[in-house]
């Protein structure tokens, strides 16, 4: 299978490593030369800078791992060549082109997998199952608090120069800490209301909101928030529920799960000791060569990542109208 990766910054290496340890050596990147590290370890890798030269190479399978707000110029016609794709979150910045694009990849009947990697935390698949066994009892309310620093994020660069800190490629705290927008949905189902508050409190040098407070109504009864911001240290990203029965909380810098049943000790849940961040993308490429192959569905499809992103850019307009979104 010939594979395509689009952008090669920092997960677009990173999706051609795994793609190399996991076998691929059929591989085509299609760059502008735009990202800030160097070029070694791309080597004997075919490249080209034209968008329709590259997709001539007739590619099976596309990652579209360019800055968000360009990823559908690459996705539309990749759908239309009749790739499958591995789509990284947000699917975009907007919503403007996003029915062209359904429309492109139902025409070729091709699939769709999102990248948002913590679907395959083990400790929030553990979260998962334990709410579908009733663990806690009906769920009640949850609480996410996700913050960064986000001049540590890469080093190597001006952070002020990098998409999660520009506007014009999709950046803000919003859409590229999406991440609980989609595996709250997962865990708990469907959101029928939002409502935010944010903007830029901090000190660092963009334009772009650092601060989201975010406020979530499930259809199940369930209420919520999602805190993100782009100034604290050390980094924090926690998820709490509460339910009838119990709690369940989840800290990414352990990875563990731990519950407290009513009436009994907190359980904990413990990662795998052999267990480091990669794995999750590393089961992201696989389950998407699984996708591209035809022989699973997957597990993040192109309609999820729709609802990540309305609800991404609904926060957006709650901040900037002072109103309540409803869907």
């Amino acid at each position: 299978m010939k594979f395509m990766i689009a952008g090669l910054g920092s997960i677009g290496r990173r999706h051609l490593r795994n793609l190399v340890t996991l076998g691929e050596k059929d591989i085509l990147l299609y760059r502008t030369h735009q990202a800030t590290l160097p070029d070694e370890d791309l080597a004997g890798f075919p490249s080209e800078t034209d968008l329709e030269t590259a997709l001539a190479h007739r590619p099976e399978a596309v990652i579209v791992a360019n800055p968000t707000a360009l990823h559908l110029e690459v996705a539309i016609p990749a759908a239309e060549a009749g790739c499958h794709l591995l789509m990284e979150k947000p699917i975009s910045n907007s919503m403007d082109g996003i029915e062209p694009f359904q429309k492109a990849v139902a025409s070729g009947k091709r699939q769709v997998l999102v990248g948002f990697q913590f679907r395959f935390h083990p400790g929030l698949k553990q979260i998962a199952a334990l709410l579908k066994q009733g663990a806690i009892g009906r769920p009640l309310s949850v609480r996410v608090q996700w913050g960064e620093f986000l001049p540590n994020w890469h080093p190597w660069e001006d952070y002020r120069l990098g998409y999660a800190a520009r506007s014009d490629l999709g950046g803000g705290v919003i859409l590229t800490l999406c991440h609980p927008l989609d595996y709250l949905r997962w865990l708990l189902g469907d959101i029928q209301e939002l409502s935010a508050f944010g903007g830029h409190l901090g000190d660092l040098e963009f334009q772009v909101e650092d601060t989201a407070e975010i406020s979530l109504r499930f259809a199940s009864g369930v209420v919520g928030s999602v805190h993100l911001n782009y100034n604290q240290r050390p980094p924090v990203h926690q998820l709490e529920i509460a339910g009838t029965g119990g709690t369940i909380r989840w800290d990414n810098a352990d990875g563990a799960v731990r519950i407290s049943r009513v009436g009994a000790e907190w359980e904990s849940f413990p990662l795998p000791a052999s267990f480091e961040r990669n794995m999750l993308f590393l089961e992201e490429m696989r389950h998407f060569i699984g996708v591209a192959r035809g022989s699973v569905e997957p597990v993040c499809s192109l309609a999820d990542g729709i609802w990540a992103l309305r609800l991404a850019l609904a926060a957006h307009q709650s901040i900037e109208m002072g109103i309540k979104i409803r869907f």
